[in-house]
């Protein structure tokens, strides 16, 4: 395997490269969270208890309107907050830090990347998350701190109720029968031709149009693929420079971190994550990450609008890097009452 990944090593150690990562559920199975399909353990086999017309209906938006307290059933053991990310999303969140990582695309719905400090404007959610909720009517939005309290409310039934016109709200997951975000299209489109490496771990590329990304990156870009299994485009194909690692996601993200000398600031993230998890206080902190990645794209508005020079944008990404460190993974800072309250559960919902 070491040698197998010699290629990325060299790239990553060359420094200057635009580095975009494409995952799905392989990634996150190592914190605990069950995929979809598995035998006896997947999501979709637990769903009996709910009764079901079929497993697929807690995620269609018709049967939603009918009866959201499916769904949020289901939810209330999926939300985040229970689990730890796993040493692929911190290796992930290395590869901001570091100033290589363009973009992770992912599938999965879980927020770990968030969790382990990947900055809201690094993340493209292709199925929705649970970092935002809107109301199915009215489209206003609504907090996160306001979802989780009317999801403990028994006058409400469990439900999250619009305040504007009382329709039901739901996280900002796709559903079945619902288009995928637009900020995918728009952001692939655009950065398509930019990244010198794609790295595509946890997924079986079965899913479109996420399916599609890697077969369109350009002839340059180095395709990296971690899976247990080939797949996609590296099976039916595959280019010369491929790189094809056939194992878990974690091991993969371990090695890389010795070969790439990263190995004490790894260590100090998943210790210091490791013990706020412990102690309960691994929040998400979304409203927080939400509102920096907002208070930035105004200031770099402001900027243009009054015609001053405009700020570098990646210091002041580094900046807030340092800002998120803090209300996310630092073990030092007390939890506010609304931070307490978003890890009674966790998700991971993709369609891998």
């Amino acid at each position: 395997m070491e040698e197998a990944l010699q290629p990325l090593v060299e790239r990553l150690k060359k420094g200057n490269v635009k580095i975009s990562l494409m995952t799905g559920a392989g990634i996150s199975t190592g914190a605990g969270i069950p995929d979809f399909r598995s035998p006896k353990t997947g999501l979709y086999h637990n769903l009996a208890r709910l009764n079901l017309p079929h497993p697929e209906a807690v995620f269609e938006i018709n049967y939603f309107r009918e009866n959201p307290h499916a769904f949020y059933t289901l939810a209330d053991e999926l939300y985040p907050g229970r689990f730890l990310p796993t040493k692929f999303h911190f290796l992930i969140r290395l590869l901001q830090d570091k100033k290589l990582l363009r973009r992770v695309y992912t599938q999965n719905i879980d927020a770990l990347e968030r969790l382990s400090g990947v900055l809201d404007d690094y993340i493209v959610e292709a199925h929705g998350s649970f970092a935002r909720n809107h109301c199915i009517d009215c489209h206003k939005p609504m907090s996160i701190a306001d979802l989780r309290k009317d999801m403990k409310d028994k006058s409400l039934k469990g439900i999250p109720t619009c305040r504007h016109c009382k329709g039901y709200v739901k996280p900002d997951i796709v559903f079945f029968g619902e288009s995928l975000p637009r900020r995918f299209f728009d952001l692939w489109e655009e950065e398509i031709e930019e990244y010198d490496v794609a790295i595509v771990a946890g997924t079986s590329l079965t899913v479109f149009p996420f399916a599609m990304l890697p077969s369109e990156v350009s002839k340059d870009c180095l395709r990296v693929l971690i899976n247990k299994d080939k797949c996609g485009t590296f099976e039916t194909d595959p280019r010369d420079s491929d790189v094809v690692i056939q194992d878990e996601c974690d091991k993969v993200a371990e090695l890389l971190v010795d070969l790439l000398g990263w190995r004490d600031e790894f260590d100090q993230l998943v210790e210091e994550a490791t013990k706020k998890h412990k102690e309960n206080r691994l929040g998400l902190g979304l409203d927080e990450t939400q509102a920096l990645s907002e208070k930035l794209a105004k200031e770099i508005e402001q900027d243009i609008q009054t015609n001053t020079e405009p700020r570098d944008e990646e210091n002041d990404i580094s900046d807030i890097v340092e800002e998120i460190n803090e209300l996310v993974i630092s073990s030092e800072s007390k939890p506010s009452k609304d931070s307490e309250s978003n890890h009674d559960s966790e998700p991971e919902i993709t369609d891998e």
